[in-house]
């Protein structure tokens, strides 16, 4: 049975332990953000598979308590939890200084948090904006920023995979927000790759077209067809496979490459007219 046990924090977030035996200095860490459920939550299991102690990380402390209470139960891991809302403009730094504080040594960094809504721009509210950009851009980037200047200046090997999405090839009206920041995560992903790959540390893109989660509010109907078809891939499945081209130091994964690739061609070429018809029928879906 595994035990709870509160974490002092001088770091100003919420964070439990889920320990049997070990100590946190005896573990190599995984960071998942969004690890509560979804794609984050398949990480978060695959990498205990894998014998990582994880650090999970979220916004809803209920689920991710449950979460970590789960992968305690099915794996011999230790399992940190931290409850902190991503989209803040100091979260990454708030991470860090509480891996610093507990002698956490991350090995591996999953920057997974997304937040997806179809919309036009115009009719966003400027907040929910900042919070994307915070959540999808700066937040990312400040922990690659920081985790890999630390596993540099330690000497330390180091993965880390930043989920784009196949949209970041896209000018689809009604996601504009949301794919222009993974379009800038992916761009980011693969410069900084070069920056840092000779020193020990790999950057791994994934660039997922549809995964079968409550991101994009499809009917379980649709769901349950899209992955009979193929056409929409399981958390479980993209989870496994990212994590061994993560591991084998693979700039790029791209679920279904074939599939995604033909798909980002078709709109790339679609005429305006079609694209703005397509468009209309893509709201009577989220009305």
């Amino acid at each position: 049975m595994s035990e709870k046990i509160d974490i002092p924090c001088k770091s100003g977030v919420n964070a439990a332990f889920f320990n049997q035996t070990l100590t946190l200095s005896d573990n190599k860490f995984a960071l998942v953000t969004g690890a509560c459920s979804g794609i984050g939550l398949a990480f978060s299991r695959e990498l205990a598979g894998y014998g990582y102690s994880l650090l999970l990380i979220s916004n809803d402390e209920k689920r991710l308590t449950e979460a970590a209470e789960k992968i305690k139960i099915d794996f011999t891991v230790d399992v940190i939890i931290l409850c902190i809302d991503l989209s803040l403009e100091d979260s990454a730094q708030k991470i860090f200084n509480f891996c610093e504080e507990n002698n956490i040594i991350l090995e591996v960094i999953i920057n997974n948090a997304g937040i997806f809504f179809f919309r036009d721009i115009v009719n966003v509210r400027p907040e929910l904006i900042e919070t994307k950009i915070n959540l999808h851009v700066k937040t990312p980037v400040m922990l690659c920023r920081l985790f890999a200047g630390k596993m540099i200046q330690e000497k330390r090997k180091g993965f880390i995979l930043n989920m784009a999405s196949i949209s970041g090839w896209m000018m689809m009206p009604g996601i504009a927000l949301y794919s222009s920041t993974k379009s800038l995560i992916r761009c980011f992903s693969r410069a900084m790759r070069h920056e840092i790959l000779d020193k020990g540390i790999s950057i791994t893109t994934v660039c997922p077209g549809a995964v079968a989660t409550g991101l994009y509010n499809l009917s379980s109907r649709y769901m349950e067809l899209g992955v009979k078809l193929a056409i929409i891939m399981t958390p479980e499945k993209l989870a496994k496979k990212a994590l061994k081209k993560m591991f084998r130091r693979k700039k790029e994964y791209i679920p279904n490459a074939f599939l995604n690739r033909f798909f980002i061609f078709i709109v790339n070429i679609m005429p305006d007219v079609l694209v703005r018809r397509l468009k209309k029928k893509i709201d009577a879906l989220y009305q």
